[in-house]
């Protein structure tokens, strides 16, 4: 399994928005186990993506469509799931 943590900062008075495309493009991703979008519950402009996949993912139609967004993306961690429920 591949996993990935990601933080994202929306432009002010984004983050809905951004969320929301997230959440829709990550319907029916091929290979996704688990795709968690979270506010940051201390910056109003942050947004975490903790993802696990099968296999490293190669295609990212989610964040493709969300880029326009994005005022800032940052991979904070490459991880190896071993277990999640």
């Amino acid at each position: 399994m591949y996993g990935l943590i990601n933080k994202i900062t929306a432009p002010a008075s984004r983050r809905g928005d951004l969320i929301a495309i997230l959440k829709e493009s990550s319907n029916g991703m091929p290979g996704c186990l688990s795709y968690v979008v979270a506010e940051d519950a201390s910056d109003e402009s942050g947004i975490w993506v903790t993802e696990v996949w099968d296999s490293e993912p190669v295609v990212r139609d989610a964040i493709a469509k969300a880029r326009p967004l994005m005022a800032g993306f940052n991979r904070v961690a490459v991880t190896r799931p071993f277990a999640f429920r």
